[in-house]
């Protein structure tokens, strides 16, 4: 049997959602076919909980001595959402020392976990995306560099994150300055982007067998004003209609611009394109190249839904992997 390292954690806001990806991974693992392990990782350090015990990672080789015995990890899953598992630089270390990985690899990860950048693939490709503009803390005068290019309502965003973490709408010139604050709390550069009015619409994606598959399209209804994390992660303030009450066309296109975008963004593992369909078409927002798997999480249900287990789900990631 393989010896399967779950990472989770993180240093960035979506440490806490992270650890409970990871511990559903870890609870849903195929125990006939693979040894699971819990790694947390961290900047106080990283640990392997065996048992209940706090076992340190020996980060030379990522092993942990347990029992007077050296166990070595056969394979990542990779279930840290955020710095270092979203963003290329932990998969940069297990390419180091050769040890395969779920998710995507160095440059697809660093390159998406940056939205502005990603933006402007995307729209190369010839996806829409919404008109935006790129600051960084440096940037001079950001209120009137926004001014110049943006409408009210517009998004504020930190440009490498997740889960809405420091995220706002913003309705009028007033709320702006509390809002570029509030993302340049949780990074160096944010994104401001135009509001597009229309159906919120995500696309979960993964290569299995050889194929790449696209799950059943999903719409997401927030109770708040936007999907943001109270939204994403507390009870009945959102709903997640899968597969979405839209045509089959309309099912059919999303899933068709999520698997292109999947194979010239040169994704691995599970995936997951948001989009907002605005007038018959389809504007990008961001991909998640390490969704959320816990229980309230979208791409689990996408899975449920085409027909899959979770076991079975990732028992396909792992091999795709290997």
């Amino acid at each position: 049997m393989l010896n399967v390292a779950i990472v989770c954690g993180g240093d960035s806001g979506e440490h806490d959602i992270s650890v409970k990806s990871g511990e559903e991974v870890f609870q849903n693992l195929d125990r006939e076919k693979f040894i699971p392990f819990l790694v947390r990782i961290s900047r106080k350090g990283w640990i392997c909980k065996i048992d209940g015990l706090e076992i340190p990672v020996d980060k030379d080789n990522f092993t942990i001595l347990h029992d007077g015995k050296m166990i070595r990890f056969d394979v990542v899953f990779n279930a840290i959402h955020g710095t270092p598992g979203e963003d290329g630089k932990l998969q940069g270390y297990f390419d180091m020392i050769g040890i395969p990985y779920t998710s995507s690899g160095v440059t697809t990860s660093a390159l998406t976990f940056n939205k502005s950048f990603c933006k402007k693939v995307v729209a190369s490709l010839g996806v829409r995306t919404a008109n935006s503009v790129h600051l960084f803390r440096r940037t001079e005068d950001p209120l009137y560099v926004v001014w110049e290019e943006i409408a009210f309502p517009c998004f504020v965003k930190p440009n490498n994150g997740g889960s809405s973490v420091g995220m706002s709408k913003v309705n009028s010139a007033a709320e702006l300055e509390s809002a570029l604050q509030k993302a340049f709390n949780e990074d160096e550069e944010i994104l401001v982007e135009d509001f597009i009015p229309g159906r919120e619409l995500t696309c979960g994606v993964a290569r299995s067998e050889a194929k790449i598959v696209a799950f059943p399209v999903t719409e997401i209804i927030s109770k708040t004003e936007f999907f943001d994390y109270e939204a994403k992660y507390k009870k009945g303030m959102a709903e997640e209609v899968v597969p979405a009450n839209i045509p089959d066309d309309i099912a059919k296109k999303c899933r068709s611009i999520s698997i292109h975008l999947y194979e010239k963004l040169n994704c691995r593992g599970v995936v997951r394109f948001d989009y907002i369909y605005s007038n018959y078409e389809f504007y990008f927002l961001e991909v998640n190249t390490v969704p959320g798997l816990t229980k309230q999480s979208i791409v689990p249900k996408m899975v449920q839904a085409y027909g899959w287990t979770m076991k079975e789900f990732y028992t396909r990631m792992i091999n795709e992997c290997l």
